[in-house]
């Protein structure tokens, strides 16, 4: 195995971010068709993301993300909305151009993350796997295809997150106070794009301190820093809520209407979207009639009273929500299928995947990798709050960096494997070079064994 490389990236890997760019591109010029079509008035233009934003642009403020005006919101965190507002101010609401923009940016995303995969993979695993973790990422058919045809945070996320493992990872060693002023910054910056990547921040940074507290440095000021900077960075976002709704809302509010849309009794499909404000007239009609806040209140209890009520239903379920997360199979009911055509062809490579990553898992522990125990830790916490609502592949890849970085490296273990194999086979043995040495007699004394 190749052991930790500090050289400077090499021009290989600005080729896999090149290439990673140009596939994405390519992708996006033969989807944005989907993302302009005008069905329910461009709804699937960014769904509740693109109605802020449309929002944002036209004057109204952060809110309405459904059909109709229906006030602020805080259904999503505020970055995404608000890049999206940008973006149609420059290029016009729900334009074609607005959608290339838009899926450009994404593929930028997208590609950029080949940097913090390289090296962390660089540090964790050595160069070659390194490289080859890179240029997996840039022809990884998720990566390609979530930001060519689905606008949405998720290929930010996936950069922002994997950039926090990368510098987490840089930060266990002493460092000036305004470094993990920053980290905190950076983290503060992500919660306002997915709040759902702040399940791994004790983590990451919780291994960064206790690494440096074991190398003899001062841990104290740097975890205030970072909480502080953190805290700083939020706090308008936070402030804004409550002087909207009068409370507290972490971050954003509508989990609870997820949790319902997973767990309201249709176990046909893994998301039962006719439930969803956004397909059900219905449950809109409810929406606008209570407004957002009484709403997922109403949603919550709804939810609680199903779980507490069909505690085995709930229980086989979140089985059946692990169990899609990690293979791609929920069922095969045609009704299923009519809506996700594509779920049969996504289990012969979500489950090949998840197999070699559990064998990288593997190998870098029984190796006792630096960093093993921390990618243990994000893969195990990061989709809890998903198994609990509703999963969905575009959910998981926001740590599928983590998953390409194990994959690659049980392809380089188990190539370097079988290279020892192959040279214990072609070795001979003491005693096959003891009959040789004396077949040969004493006239060939002088020649050197193999």
């Amino acid at each position: 195995m190749n052991g930790p490389d500090n050289r400077p990236p090499c021009r290989s890997l600005r080729l896999a971010i090149l290439v990673a760019l140009a596939a994405r591109l390519v992708a996006a010029a033969f989807c944005y068709p989907d993302i302009t079509k005008p069905r329910l008035d461009h709804w699937p233009f960014g769904y509740e993301t693109g109605r802020i934003a449309r929002s944002i642009a036209t004057g109204q403020g952060f809110g309405n993300p459904l059909y109709h005006h229906t006030g602020p919101t805080a259904w999503m965190a505020p970055i995404y909305p608000y890049l999206m507002a940008g973006v149609f101010r420059v290029f016009g609401i729900y334009t074609t151009t607005s959608a290339l923009a838009i899926l450009g940016l994404q593929g930028l995303f997208s590609a950029l993350t080949c940097i913090p995969i390289f090296f962390i993979a660089r540090r964790w695993f050595g160069a070659r796997t390194a490289l080859w973790a890179a240029w997996m990422w840039a022809l990884f058919p998720y990566a390609i295809y979530l930001s060519a045809d689905f606008v949405w945070e998720n290929c930010f996320t996936t950069l922002l997150l994997a950039l926090l493992v990368w510098l987490g990872m840089e930060l266990d060693r002493p460092r000036s106070l305004w470094a993990w002023v920053g980290y905190g910054l950076l983290w503060g910056f992500t919660a306002m794009v997915n709040p759902a990547a702040l399940a791994v921040l004790p983590l990451v940074a919780g291994w960064a301190l206790l690494r440096l507290r074991r190398g003899g440095g001062s841990w104290r000021a740097p975890a205030a820093a970072l909480a502080l900077t953190f805290l700083a960075a939020v706090a308008p976002w936070e402030i804004r809520n409550y002087r909207t709704f009068h409370q507290w809302l972490p971050f954003r509010d509508n989990f609870w209407l997820e949790v319902w849309v997973g767990n309201n009794g249709d176990t046909t499909l893994r998301w039962a979207d006719s439930d969803h404000p956004s397909n059900s007239p219905a449950e809109l009609r409810q929406y606008e009639a209570l407004g957002e806040i009484r709403y997922m209140a109403l949603k919550r209890r709804q939810s609680l009273t199903f779980i507490r009520s069909h505690p085995e239903t709930f229980a086989w379920l979140t089985v059946r929500r692990i169990f899609y997360t990690w293979t791609g199979y929920w069922d095969f009911d045609a009704a299923n299928l009519a809506d996700e055509p594509y779920d049969p062809a996504n289990i012969f490579f979500a489950t090949p995947l998840t197999l070699l990553m559990a064998f990288g898992l593997l190998q870098a522990w029984r190796r006792k990798l630096e960093g093993t125990g921390l990618m243990v830790w994000i893969l195990a916490v990061y989709p809890l709050v998903y198994y609990v609502s509703h999963p969905d592949i575009r959910y998981r890849h926001i740590i599928d960096p983590e998953i390409v970085l194990l994959a690659v490296y049980a392809v380089t273990s188990l190539r370097e494997r079988a290279r020892e194999a192959a040279e214990v086979v072609w070795l001979p043995s003491e005693p096959a070079l003891e009959l040789a040495e004396t077949a040969a007699g004493p006239g060939d004394a002088g020649l050197e064994s193999p």
